[in-house]
């Protein structure tokens, strides 16, 4: 905004119109620092690099639009275009470099102090159109016999590049003729994809909820299938389970004789049993007798003693 500082509606009180503006009165420039190097023909300016370059001061790479403030100065004329050269300092480095314009081509040159990154497209390498340069267009408009030629070599040019013109022709047409139907095919194919995704997403969320994960799970592989097939896996029973298996296991088993060794079933272990042989016990009658001797034994050792 320096160059603006002269058009406001302030005048000192010492001004005299007859010196001119405000800018000569108080003998300054309208571009303020930007025209310090104006009477050795130089102007500071807003540059922007218009390609990528390697500087070669640091070896660093300077993208295409990073500006710098540069000098410019005009070198010589092309014709009646001016020729501008730009000298600028490297913001990584100390090192300058100096760029000019190439009317005749439409460029930038680079005079020194770097270089520039070749990715220029050659439209030679993929036979694209390339239009005519001035040489060309000179020696066509004054040498009939080189239009001849030139005529001719463009239309064997077109003969060889007809037929595949025509194929890619006619597969555009059969893909892309009707725009309704393409338009169906490709909505058709994007409702599919979608609802295969809501299906797994269904799936992978019951999972996660069953097994109790917060991880999100990554689609399966073939690979990892026929390991898991090849894979088995033995789980122990609950305790209730095991209850309910002996229940059965005890409801299943045959009376046993009871003159016959038992076995018994205590949870999972074998036992087994002898019964020992049954004492003889005596007689009631038998009994009662031995009990009246005893008795009257008894009574005769007193009735004695008395």
């Amino acid at each position: 905004m320096g160059e603006r500082k002269g058009q406001n509606k302030y005048y000192p009180p010492d001004y005299n119109p007859a010196v001119g503006g405000l800018n000569k009165f108080k003998g300054t420039h309208a571009l303020r620092e930007r025209a310090r190097k104006l009477h050795m023909g130089i102007l500071i300016i807003r540059f922007e690099m218009p390609y990528n370059i390697w500087c070669d001061g640091c070896n660093n790479h300077i993208g295409m639009g990073v500006r710098y403030n540069a000098e410019k100065k005009k070198i010589g004329m092309y014709y009646s275009t001016p020729v501008y050269q730009f000298r600028m300092k490297c913001h990584l480095c100390n090192n300058h470099f100096e760029i000019k314009t190439d009317p005749g081509n439409l460029d930038y040159v680079i005079v020194s102090g770097a270089r520039r990154q070749e990715n220029r497209w050659d439209p030679f390498e993929n036979e694209q159109i390339v239009p005519e340069d001035k040489d060309t267009s000179k020696r066509l408009f004054d040498d009939a016999m080189f239009k001849l030629e030139h005529g001719t070599e463009d239309i064997d040019k077109a003969k060889k590049a007809a037929p595949i013109l025509v194929k890619l022709h006619d597969a555009q047409d059969a893909k892309w003729n009707d725009d309704f139907a393409a338009n169906s095919l490709l909505r058709q194919q994007l409702r599919t994809k979608k609802q295969k995704l809501a299906v797994k997403e269904k799936h992978d969320n019951e999972l996660k909820e069953r097994l109790s994960l917060s991880i999100p799970l990554v689609d399966e592989v073939e690979e990892d299938i026929k390991i898991a097939k090849l894979l088995s896996y033995q789980t122990s029973d609950s305790t209730k389970t095991r209850r309910k298996k002996f229940i059965q296991g005890l409801r299943k088993t045959p009376k046993l004789d009871p003159n016959k060794p038992k076995k018994c079933l205590n949870v999972g272990i074998i036992q087994s049993t002898v019964t020992t042989k049954k004492e003889i016990l005596p007689d009631a009658s038998t009994y009662n007798c031995s009990m009246a001797s005893l008795v009257s034994a008894d009574y005769g050792s007193t009735s004695s003693s008395d």
